[in-house]
């Protein structure tokens, strides 16, 4: 289910090109989940700790560094905001074992851990780690 980029600069306009994503590290950051959903996107947000979410919004209590597989099966696409690069390689780690994309921002000047493409967002950077080939 693609959508036409309505803002190119926003990091929501690369996520809601996917059906199914799930949120590594939601916070009490829940404003991008909800707008995804509310775009039609199916959600599930994970955190070490239980975190209220949205309406429309899944839930699973998950560490990234020894993730649950079956939290990510299915998913197009893994997202998080600024992960710290010591989650950098567990979180691609999960997606490629789901076959999705992994796409993250980082905190001030950290770099990814990780090879990726760099888009220029709003925010700052938005790097992108395809899922593996074939």
């Amino acid at each position: 289910m693609a959508h036409s980029r309505r803002n190119p600069d926003a990091m929501i306009d690369y996520i809601d090109e996917y059906d199914q994503v799930v949120e590594v590290g939601i916070g009490h950051r829940a404003d991008l989940a909800r707008a995804l959903a509310e775009r039609g996107v199916s959600v599930t947000s994970t955190d070490v700790h239980d975190r209220d979410v949205p309406d429309g919004v899944a839930f699973v209590r998950d560490d990234i560094v020894d993730p649950d597989p079956s939290v990510y099966a299915g998913a197009d696409a893994v997202y998080a905001r600024n992960l710290p690069p010591e989650l950098h390689r567990p979180a691609l780690a999960a997606a490629r074992a789901a076959d999705a994309d992994f796409l993250f921002t980082t905190l001030g000047g950290d770099q990814p851990a990780v090879p990726v493409e760099r888009v220029t967002i709003e925010a700052g950077t938005l790097y992108v780690a395809r899922g593996p080939p074939g």
